[in-house]
């Protein structure tokens, strides 16, 4: 749409720094005259940035940047420590007693990512269900190993993919259960226990998780909070072979990463996919992210930049659509026959009916405007609640400025121990997830994380309040 193209291009120029906070936006009369638009299209773009915490209207002068209440996280803490040595795994137990503490009915829900159940699509996914099943009851007596990929969800997807400039090989996608499982299958085709993989500092838990689970060692690698993993670092930590105990494979998260928000740019991403392709280092590339960035147009993934088949793209639909639905899919260029062989020894084939029901809504003309509404609403959701953190945490308090995602991360002064402060908020009823679960190293110990996958509301301001007082002792 006309006024979103606006305010995307205005976001972009404010996120670069271009447009600086204090500066005031061209007049509406003017943005209209320039841009050939309606008055009402661009009141509408400056109305979405607005929404979106960029901007503020003043009476009787107009639109200005907004000036950011807080700190950014400080790039020098995440990326300018060099890379440690790898390290054993070791965080499911502590984990899992904080995703239960995370659990107990009352909770604030700042701790979970997960989409709240009214931004997403279940009467419509109710609808096609019975539909398609009406149509093709076939379906429900597939066999769970014949074909693994039905191919309307295939055409789908490589539909979609070429509209971001990412163009996909029927042969090369898998369907998965999850874009854990696709993660899963391809650490399984490429690595074995005790090999090492590179992951970005800090990282998504589960990952930690699957390397725990797998006898794989973790190597951190440091990562900026806005432009994502250092690709000077990986060139060092990549120059020995897994043969001679150097690194088997990255793990990253280059759009959208969880927990900082970060967002590689282009030129980043091909230097590294032909670093990685010209050492043979296998890089798993998750991108659950890629649909929800605030960057104006979809940010274009690793794999759209190699040309060797080495890049293995990993997703899924449970941001998007349902996390209840467990389908994913993995874009597993020249390993596929490799992939195929581990989903059919693990868990066969991925419910045929799921996969229509998602081809279906991905072929609908209405799921582009979902994500578009998606993304508004995340951004919303970060914007009120990075305001909160800034009025209601110590001074000191350093936040994410999130390029995709609806995670914060936030950084306390040195001083505050999270774990601990992660006991007494559970006793107050406030989740979050404190920073160490996100380093095989235990690193990031006064560093929490923030979940905005719910509709702002008064429990939530109230529970970021009560947190705040919390972490000031």
């Amino acid at each position: 749409m006309l006024y979103e193209n606006l305010a995307n291009e205005f976001a972009t120029l404010i996120g670069n720094g271009q447009i600086r906070p204090g500066d005031r936006l061209p007049s509406v009369r003017h943005l209209a005259q320039q841009r050939s638009l309606s008055i009402s299209t661009v009141v509408q773009a400056l109305r979405t940035l607005e929404s979106r915490g960029m901007v503020e209207a003043r009476p009787q002068s107009g639109y200005y940047v907004r000036r950011r209440p807080a700190r950014m996280v400080d790039a020098t803490t995440l990326a300018g420590a060099p890379a440690a040595g790898p390290v054993e795994v070791g965080v499911s137990r502590r984990l899992v007693q904080v995703l239960r503490a995370n659990e107990a009915p009352g909770m604030v829900r700042l701790g979970s990512a997960l989409p709240a159940p009214e931004l997403l699509l279940a009467p419509r996914l109710s609808r096609l269900y019975a539909s398609i099943a009406r149509r093709q009851p076939q379906l429900l007596a597939s066999s769970s190993h014949s074909g693994l990929s039905e191919a309307p969800l295939v055409r789908a997807i490589t539909r979609r993919a070429l509209e971001w400039g990412c163009p996909l090989a029927d042969d090369e996608l898998v369907a998965t259960n999850s874009c854990t499982e696709a993660m899963m299958l391809c650490l399984r085709a490429v690595t074995k226990p005790g090999d090492t993989v590179a992951v970005e500092s800090p990282t998504y838990y589960v990952m930690l998780q699957l390397l725990e689970s797998m006898g794989l060692r973790a190597l951190e690698i440091p990562t900026h909070p806005v432009t994502g993993v250092s690709v000077e670092a990986l060139e060092l930590a990549t120059r020995k072979s897994a043969a001679e105990g150097g690194v088997a494979a990255c793990l990253l998260i280059p759009n959208g990463a969880n927990p900082l928000g970060s967002v590689m740019p282009d030129a980043a991403k091909q230097q590294l996919a032909t670093l990685l392709a010209a050492r043979n280092v296998a890089l798993i590339e998750d991108d659950i992210y890629g649909d929800i960035c605030f960057t104006g147009s979809r940010p274009r993934p690793i794999h759209a930049f190699d040309t060797s088949g080495n890049t293995m793209l990993c997703t899924s639909f449970s941001k998007t659509v349902s996390p209840g639905l467990r389908v994913g899919f993995v874009a597993a260029g020249r390993r596929a026959a490799d992939i195929v062989l581990q989903k059919t020894l693990t868990s066969g084939k991925t419910n045929a009916l799921t996969q229509h029901v998602i081809a279906g809504l991905m072929d609908s003309r209405g799921f582009d405007v979902h994500l578009r509404t998606l993304r508004r609403r995340f951004a919303e959701q970060i914007a009120r609640t990075r305001d909160a953190v800034a009025r209601h945490f110590p001074a000191e308090t350093r936040i994410s400025d999130p390029q995709g995602g609806f995670v914060l991360w936030l950084e306390l002064p040195p001083e505050v121990d999270c774990t601990a402060l992660h006991a007494r908020a559970a006793k107050e009823g406030i989740a979050f997830v404190p920073g160490e679960m996100f380093s095989a190293g235990g690193q990031y110990r006064n560093c929490l994380r923030l979940a905005c996958g719910q509709p702002w509301s008064g429990t939530l301001e109230d529970g970021i309040k009560r947190l705040g007082r919390l972490a000031a002792g």
